[in-house]
């Protein structure tokens, strides 16, 4: 993992690149295995939780991950200490986004179909494009319109036929919908405040800070073991497959291609991680998704294209998705 370089280049100029046209080949793997790694993790975090309680799978995830982070940082020589006065927004931001992403994700995928909760969680640019206007100061343009239609449409589906399935609750596409708007809000919170860290160090911070609102509610509200080899075979190997590939290689590659490649090429893995986690989910769990998953996923991959891929300047949240944030908002 040639880190260090690359990361004074993104550091120096970030961007190099700024001005490619195509998508580097030599990162075509980080792409395949990041759009992989995160949309099959949907099925498997459903797996994990029919053993271990949300917030201790959490918990393990962030802990290790943040290690795997910082070891990959101080390996590839690049700085690790947060720069003096810029403590209190690594800590805010830690907060918003590993704590509410990650809260809001793991209840929302316990509580629904794991392609459902997928399609939700991604709905993420669409909130953007509602909210930076008003905190940013970015320009609402009529493909944030049109997207935020989409997406809003594809999230009327699927919550209709929540409230009509027999036995269900629409909570979980709440927690689903709040985990995104927490992605968004704190996505904004990064494009507005530019932290000055490398991105990996900078993920593995927000997940030490993470563990806090986690931590608490696994300690009130939760029983069960922290210990993955308490598990069954198939949970136990999830685990390991959420902190070596969900949380430690996607947030890695997710940091390489936001600082070696185009804008496209970060809202091309985002827009096919839900069309993995609808299609992983029947493969795995046996889901068996309905018109309307179907319609809204359609809808809500048409609306990321319309927000996200736009000629110069995405009306979201461009620059801190290709420049300054890991993050991703995974599962």
């Amino acid at each position: 993992m040639r880190e260090a370089g690359d990361g004074k280049r993104a550091q120096g100029g970030e961007i190099e690149a700024g001005g490619i046209q195509g998508f580097p080949r030599r990162l075509i793997w980080l792409l395949v295995g990041l759009t992989v790694g995160w949309g099959f993790n949907w099925p498997v975090m459903k797996i994990i939780l029919s053993e271990m309680p949300p917030m201790h799978f959490r918990l393990v995830c962030l802990v290790s991950g943040a290690i795997g982070l910082f070891v990959i940082a101080r390996a590839g020589g690049l700085p690790v200490r947060v720069p003096p006065g810029q403590w209190p927004r690594v800590v805010a931001i830690g907060l918003v986004y590993m704590g509410g992403w990650n809260i809001g994700a793991v209840y929302g995928v316990k509580l629904m179909a794991s392609g459902r909760a997928a399609i939700l969680g991604y709905t993420m640019p669409a909130w953007g494009a509602v909210l930076s206007p008003l905190f940013l100061g970015e320009k609402f343009t009529w493909r944030c319109i049109v997207g935020v239609i989409l997406a809003m449409g594809g999230v009327f589906l699927l919550l209709g036929n929540e409230f009509q399935a027999v036995g269900r609750s629409p909570l979980g596409a709440a927690c689903m919908l709040g985990a995104a708007l927490s992605w968004a809000v704190s996505t904004m919170m990064v494009k507005r405040w530019r932290i000055q860290l490398p991105t990996a160090s900078f993920a593995a911070w927000q997940m030490v800070f993470g563990v806090i609102p986690i931590l608490a509610v696994a300690l009130t509200i939760e029983q069960g073991t922290y210990n993955p080899f308490a598990l069954t075979l198939w949970p136990m190997l999830g685990v390991f497959y959420n902190i070596f590939i969900a949380y430690i290689f996607c947030y890695w590659a997710w940091t390489k291609m936001a600082l070696l490649a185009p804008l496209a090429v970060s809202s091309l893995a985002v827009m096919m991680t839900p069309i993995v986690g609808v299609f992983s989910g029947m493969l795995l769990l046996g889901e068996r998704p309905v018109w309307q998953d179907y319609a809204a996923l359609v809808l809500v991959v048409v609306s990321l294209c319309t927000v996200l891929v736009s000629p110069r300047r995405a009306c979201l949240l461009g620059d801190a998705l290709s420049r300054d944030s890991a993050g991703a908002r995974t599962p």
